[in-house]
């Protein structure tokens, strides 16, 4: 796995005099943990409550001490990881692992008030369709997971795997589920409602599957449109705000993570590979985010900012929400 070479050059008010991000240092093969570390950095709600958890905690076991440092060491110039890789018991830095299963192992670790930010809920209704009993599962999430699909050479829509994410699945013939109540086998719906909104709701792309056949993981490089809005169940509407790409095999592959900053300045999205920092096109609009996510192959973790205002009804004269360009 390369490393990045180079700092590069973005602008955010609210770090250092001269208004630069900066890089993390690869130790080997550490761009999975690279790439969601500056996700995590670059969300300025998740580095003020790491921090105010040290501050208030000092004999803390959770990982945001190492993370508050981390994130005070990047405000000033390219950062080692070294304390994260311990704490998160990473024996060879040189082994290719996946950026998603860190992601939630950090998130894991973090305390409650820091996690919370990417934590939804998620509850699942089955009805038995003879006695019509039902019984509900709630359960936190940290991610959706969306199983890519190859449809004959046709982009994979993260819009439409969302929509089926929730669409009432019917449990018929060999798919029957057993039914207390009834005391056998009976068809079945299972309904799945988010009952909480995280504030950051990540979508996992599922690029790496095992194969049976050859019994190893192989990787899906199904292309996918990824909206740069995106509105879920109960009508609550998620902004693009970050992405974490995979580029390469699974063995030999290389993560990149591309952010927008919240310096309240307008949109300015900045490239995140080991320690090169790019500052994208900062007049970068909904058309153009379209335009350079759509059908690329490369994306796996996608994170939304939930919109804060309220949802309004559309009016006649009123352009569909995707067509609306914000900052």
């Amino acid at each position: 796995m390369s490393k990045g070479k180079s700092k590069g050059r973005g602008r955010d008010s609210s770090f250092t005099k001269d208004n630069q991000f900066y890089g993390l240092r690869n130790q080997g093969s550490t761009s999975y943990l690279n790439s969601v570390l500056q996700v995590l950095f670059m969300n300025e709600e998740f580095r003020e409550a790491v921090k105010r958890h040290t501050e208030d905690n000092s004999n803390t076991t959770h990982i945001d001490r190492q993370l508050s440092e981390l994130f005070d060491e990047l405000k000033k110039g390219p950062a080692e990881t070294i304390g994260i890789t311990d704490k998160l018991g990473i024996r060879s830095v040189h082994k290719q692992s996946d950026a998603a299963e860190h992601f939630e192992k950090i998130l894991a670790l973090t305390s409650p008030e820091a996690s919370k930010i990417f934590q939804g809920n998620l509850v699942h209704t089955t009805e038995c369709l003879k006695c019509h009993n039902k019984t509900c599962e709630e359960g936190r999430f940290w991610h959706f997971p969306l199983p890519l699909e190859d449809s004959c050479g046709q982009s994979y829509s993260v819009e439409k795997g969302v929509a089926e994410f929730f669409q009432t699945c019917e449990l018929k013939g060999e798919n029957q589920l057993y039914c207390n109540d009834c005391s056998e086998k009976w068809d079945a719906t299972i309904e799945c409602e988010m009952k909480h909104h995280p504030d950051i709701l990540t979508l996992l792309l599922k690029r790496f599957q095992f194969d049976y056949h050859y019994m190893s993981y192989t990787k899906n490089n199904c292309a996918v449109d990824v909206p740069y809005t995106l509105e879920v169940p109960q009508g609550q509407i998620y902004d693009l705000y970050a992405f974490v790409e995979h580029v390469g095999s699974l063995k030999s592959g290389h993560y990149t993570a591309t952010v927008k900053s919240q310096d309240g300045r307008g949109a300015r999205w900045y490239n995140f590979c080991d320690l090169s920092v790019e500052q994208l096109n900062q007049n970068l609009k909904v058309d153009n985010m379209k335009n350079f996510l759509s059908g690329s192959s490369s994306p796996y973790l996608l994170f939304y900012r939930k919109r804060k205002a309220q949802v309004l009804k559309r009016c006649k004269h009123q352009r569909p929400v995707d067509q609306q360009l914000y900052s």
